[in-house]
């Protein structure tokens, strides 16, 4: 298999075009050839760029991600019903961007995450929040589950305002973590001493 061109692409989501119903398009029930490489990469900090150029218009990525998926060899792809192109991801290949904090008459607090690509999360058991360290620094890498194996990091922004709103939980010896509640579940985003809280 070699290189896919982003025209080929193109034609086939345009195939595609108003064949679902609304919503995410189902492709986790689709099982097309492997068509080769597509010289696309998701960056770090979300770009998403063909050829070592950004992908400038919105739509496009918003496009590229509803079709996104990441299959259990642990590669990513962008499937259609004709055709599967692997892409390929710094990092998580979806961004949070912005956190909503709300109340549910039924759950209490609740967390809604919303991605750079319109992804709207509920956090709660379905859509669980962790946080990793960067191998070296330390820092803080918090990540939530989106949908299939498909996982968005948080940015800066919706991060702080989450640690904003944190609260102590379990504590382990003298350490405790702090995080948030939502839809009935507790999420840590980190430990700290019991003499700092």
């Amino acid at each position: 298999m070699g290189q896919f061109d982003m025209a080929d692409l193109l034609r086939g989501l345009a195939a595609q075009d108003g064949k679902n119903p609304p919503g995410l398009p189902p492709v986790h029930l689709w099982e097309p050839p492997f068509c080769g490489d597509i010289d696309i990469r998701i960056h770090r900090d979300g770009r998403w760029t063909y050829l070592g150029s950004v992908i400038e218009r919105p739509a496009l990525v918003r496009l590229f991600a509803s079709v996104l998926r990441r299959d259990e060899d642990g590669d990513y792809y962008l499937v259609t019903p004709v055709e599967k192109v692997r892409i390929q991801v710094e990092d998580a290949p979806l961004q949070v961007i912005r956190a909503e904090r709300r109340h549910d008459a039924a759950q209490g607090p609740l967390w809604v995450l919303y991605t750079a690509t319109q992804d709207c999360i509920e956090l709660g058991p379905q859509h669980p929040l962790w946080v990793a360290e960067k191998a070296g620094s330390g820092e803080p890498m918090p990540y939530v589950h989106v949908r299939a194996r498909l996982h968005a990091r948080l940015m800066r922004n919706p991060f702080y305002e989450l640690a904003a709103a944190a609260e102590p939980g379990e504590c382990v010896g003298e350490r405790c973590h702090y995080g948030v509640w939502s839809a009935g579940q507790f999420f840590s985003l980190g430990l700290v001493d019991r003499d700092e809280w």
